[in-house]
Order: structure tokens, then C-alpha cells, then sequence
């Protein structure tokens, strides 16, 4: 395991955190400064989903900003609650959010989903990628195991998918009715 060393640059800890590597997360965990690179990342993330999207209906651009920039913030919210207060995990939620937008570094492959053929089969196995990413950041940043981090995981996602399905078909019933 490598040694967690201040001073890496953003591509080098997207690098580590999409390799999984344990001291790309401790590293970004612990900079209150790298906030501001995890945005980057998240955006980044999103611009390469809008690509290679491109052709399947997606809302562009400024729309897939948006919704990942807020998805990021609900997500590291949703995630420090279940974890700190269900599981007893030690974090802020600075420190779910840095660790949690550079696990969406492996994100930045989908914009090979624009291959003809190809594109859905890469989508989806970044958005695996991702995941298990997701839980890596979970567990390194509320310094707990990973068992605990993967129920933070599914509690937390089932937390904010109920309630945007709900909503989703609400708007949708309403769009038919008007």
C-alpha cells in the first residue's frame, strides 16, 4: 500500500482512485482543498457522458452538469447521514464529498460510448466501475469496512432513487394530464 503524500496532482489521483488505489482516497479525503478538484471531476465526468451520449436523447450538456453536480452533493449528503448515523462511521461531509466525486473519475471512459455498437456495453460497465469506486470512497472516508460500506451504499442509493422514481412518475402522470 502506498503511503498517503500531499501534493499529487488532480490527473495522478483520478488515476489512483479509478485504479482503487487506497491512498488516492485517503489523500483526497484529507485535503479540504481538493473539494474544488472533485468538482472538476465530476464535471469532467458529465462533459464525456454528454458525448457519448450523443444520438441517445440525452439532456446535453448544461442539463447533465446540473444533474451530476447535484447527484454529487445529494449523494455525499444521503451517504454521511446513513453512514455516520446508522453505521457509526467518522467523516464530514467535505470529506464524503471529495472522496465520493473522485470515485466518479472512471467516468470519463463513457466517452467511448459514443462506438456504434459498443457504446451501451462500455456505459455500463463504467457505471460498474463506478460503483464499486463509490464504495471504496465510502469506506475509506467513514474509516470503516467494507461490508459497512456497501449496505451505506445500497441504503443510500435506495434513499435517493424511491423518491426521484416517485417524483418521476408524478411529472409524468402530469404531463398526460396536461
Amino acid at each position: 500500500m502506498e503511503s498517503v503524500a500531499a501534493g499529487h496532482s488532480l490527473t495522478e489521483r483520478m488515476m489512483g482512485a479509478a485504479r482503487l488505489q487506497v491512498w488516492a482516497y485517503e489523500e483526497v479525503e484529507a485535503d479540504e482543498t481538493a473539494t474544488g478538484q472533485a468538482a472538476a471531476v465530476v464535471a469532467m465526468v458529465a462533459v464525456a457522458q454528454a458525448i457519448g451520449s450523443i444520438g441517445s436523447g440525452s439532456g446535453g450538456v448544461i442539463g447533465g452538469l446540473l444533474s451530476a453536480f447535484f447527484g454529487w452533493a445529494v449523494w455525499s449528503g444521503i451517504t454521511y447521514v446513513i453512514g455516520t448515523r446508522i453505521f457509526s462511521g467518522t467523516a464530514t461531509w467535505g470529506e464524503l464529498l471529495r472522496t465520493i466525486g473522485f470515485a466518479q473519475a472512471p467516468g470519463v471512459l463513457n466517452f467511448f460510448g459514443i462506438i456504434p455498437v459498443f457504446g451501451g456495453l462500455i456505459r455500463a460497465l463504467v457505471a460498474i466501475w463506478v460503483l464499486i469506486a463509490g464504495i471504496v470512497a465510502i469506506r475509506q472516508a467513514l474509516d470503516f469496512d467494507t461490508g459497512r460500506a456497501v449496505l451505506t451504499a445500497i441504503i443510500g442509493w435506495l434513499a435517493l432513487v424511491i423518491p426521484m422514481l416517485i417524483l418521476g412518475g408524478i411529472g409524468a402522470a402530469f404531463t398526460h394530464v396536461f
